[in-house]
């Protein structure tokens, strides 16, 4: 379905002498180097310049059967009032996009209370995944259509000429999902996958443990493939961001991955394709157990560390300035020849 190249190393190492040759020590912008470095790798063509255009967040929202289990400090219905937040500027990411001038777009993946708005792009798979603690999440059906619609956001925009894109989610209990995900990718214990999520207490920690186990043992015979484990254990919203993501890399997109549940979907993307990662920049550490892990997994060292845990596409947002000022570099800091500086030799 998707056919991604991986990113064409043997430039490497002229891009390499590029930022060697900038007015500094070797290495003393240490990984914004590694970043431009990676952004030149891919969105460099003729003209030898890093070029951001129409920088792009994706929020996909879905609910989760699971939550029916009380494992998250809110309602399901949280996940459409945040819905009509995001559309009409009031959370966290509105304020971060807005400030970093990047645009927003939400998409419906299958949210259990409808939300009429034309600024909502509708593209639901139903009313929320089923309870994955006692049976599959959705059809695999679901997953396959699923993949298709996430590649459409990511294809209309490209058709747009934007060429970086955030991925965030909202969707009430979909921690659940993403650890349950990871468990079965690394082949980790469920504890050391599960986190405390929006902030739930112990006994609720306990009780997301317990069902997660549950859901690992009763899927076990299928938690065997990526498209598997999405139907098993996934939800709507990360069906649909694995599928843009895959689309965004087939592009020649960069991928700028926020937390821990953006990155579950990273994982399997990788699964289903390994180039996609030659696209990816990992945006911060989530604050979240756990997603160290997966970053460990994918080689991932993430551009912050802010301790958060909201979710929504913030930390990829609040990292976008840092790929402007790594291009800004990349394309306009003076060489030691241009500039008539004579480096020290030692």
């Amino acid at each position: 379905m998707f056919d991604i190249s991986a990113v064409n190393r043997h430039k490497e190492k002229d891009i390499q002498q590029i930022i060697d040759q900038k007015t500094k020590p070797p290495g003393a912008l240490g990984q914004l180097e590694n970043l431009a470095k990676q952004l030149a790798l891919v969105l460099v063509l003729g003209n030898n310049k890093i070029i951001i255009n129409h920088p792009t967040m994706l929020i996909f929202a879905g609910d989760h059967g699971i939550a029916e289990e009380d494992v998250s400090i809110a309602p399901p219905a949280v996940t459409q009032q945040m819905v009509l937040n995001f559309l009409n500027g009031g959370a966290a990411i509105n304020c971060f996009c807005e400030s970093n001038k990047m645009a927003i777009e939400v998409i419906d993946a299958g949210i259990l209370l409808p939300v009429h708005d034309v600024r909502l792009i509708v593209q639901s798979l139903g009313t929320g995944t089923k309870n994955f603690s006692k049976q599959p999440a959705m059809e695999k059906t679901a997953v396959e259509k699923g993949l298709k619609l996430g590649a459409d956001v990511v294809n209309k925009h490209v058709a747009s000429a934007c060429n970086v894109i955030g991925f965030g989610e909202m969707g009430i209990a979909n921690s659940s999902s993403a650890a349950a995900i990871m468990a079965a990718v690394l082949k980790l214990p469920v504890a050391d996958c599960v986190g405390r999520g929006t902030g739930i207490d112990d006994t609720k920690l306990e009780k997301k443990i317990k069902l997660i186990e549950q859901a690992t043992q009763l899927h076990k015979k299928n938690l065997n493939s990526p498209l598997n484990i999405l139907a098993s254990v996934g939800g709507f919203e990360i069906v649909q961001m694995v599928g843009a993501m895959l689309a965004a890399a087939e592009k020649k997109c960069i991928l700028l991955i926020d937390g821990f549940i953006a990155t579950s979907a990273a994982l399997l993307a990788c699964q289903i394709n390994q180039n996609t990662r030659d696209y990816m920049v990992f945006c911060h550490q989530s604050n979240e157990q756990g997603h160290q892990f997966m970053l460990e997994h994918l080689q991932a060292k993430p551009l912050l560390s802010l301790e958060l845990r909201l979710g929504e596409g913030t930390g990829a947002a609040l990292a976008l300035p840092l790929l402007r000022a790594a291009a800004a570099f990349y394309n306009n800091m003076a060489s030691f020849e241009s500039a008539g500086v004579e480096p020290k030799i030692n």
